[in-house]
């Protein structure tokens, strides 16, 4: 399926530089890089959004991709090789990007494991790096543009803005 149109943050003028600042804003906060890669993925994964990881080996060393857990995050509550607090992180990423399928989407429980892993600063980073997320899944969706190849080294993993505006 073609897109529809060039991304909207591209052709919005003016969107795609605050975009970016968050971005680094949220980087900058220092929650762990392997971290909020994987809260972008399962929040994703629940928008159906396509995400093209690596699956077996020799893709991950081509890509230069270390962190092999990245195909168990769909089925991240039935794996032991999460952190608590990336756990905590994928909880939250789901409950917050699910609000429509609950009465009290983001439940005391879900919120207070977070805030044991992270600091309020560090929580106000995680909720708008979903948020941010969310909104880039709805446009890329709506728009429908190319699925994302996820093969980036996590330990200087690129931002999805920094890439937009580096393929143009």
């Amino acid at each position: 399926m073609s897109p529809r149109m060039s991304n909207p943050s591209l052709v919005v003028p003016g969107a795609l530089q605050p975009l970016r600042d968050l971005v680094k804003a949220i980087n900058d906060v220092g929650i762990p890089l392997r971290t909020l890669v994987l809260v972008h993925l399962r929040v994703s994964q629940i928008n159906g959004r396509p995400v093209q990881i690596p699956m077996k080996k020799r893709e991950f060393e081509e890509a230069g991709e270390e962190d092999h857990r990245l195909p168990l995050v769909e089925t991240w509550r039935e794996q032991s090789c999460f952190t608590p607090a990336e756990r905590a992180a994928l909880a939250l990423a789901e409950a917050v990007t699910r609000i429509a399928d609950d009465k009290d989407p983001v439940p005391d429980e879900v919120w207070d494991e977070a805030a044991r892993h992270y600091t309020e600063r560090e929580l106000g980073a995680l909720v708008i790096h979903i948020g941010l997320v969310n909104l880039w899944n709805r446009m890329n969706v709506a728009t429908r543009q190319e699925p994302v190849d996820w093969r980036v080294n996590p330990k200087n993993w690129t931002p999805m803005t920094s890439r937009l505006a580096a393929s143009q």
